[in-house]
């Protein structure tokens, strides 16, 4: 799948089947359903869930939360926003 289809698959009511759950985490916080996407990700413990888990505090704006997740995913807090962030951590996933 490529950045414009996922981004394309936004405007369904569920995401395609084929995500994994890192990649349905970042679809339904850009259709604006924070909490399940929090819930895909938030008792998975490698480091890209944490940088998810990371984001979506940032998103929440819990940047104590934020900062707590970051260290755990061995990243920093991105000086990008938060699409920015989005598109980067997509990007990376697919």
């Amino acid at each position: 799948m490529t950045f414009d289809q996922f981004n394309g698959s936004l405007g369904q009511n569920e995401p395609p089947a084929t995500l994994n759950v890192w990649q349905q985490s970042l679809w339904y916080a850009a259709t604006g359903n924070w909490n399940k996407a929090h819930e895909l990700i938030q008792d998975l413990p490698d480091r890209v869930s944490a940088h998810i888990h990371a984001y979506l505090h940032r998103v929440e704006g819990d940047q104590w939360n934020a900062d707590y997740w970051y260290r755990r995913a061995e990243q920093k807090r991105p000086r990008q926003s938060l699409q920015e962030e989005w598109e980067t951590l997509v990007k990376s996933l697919l």
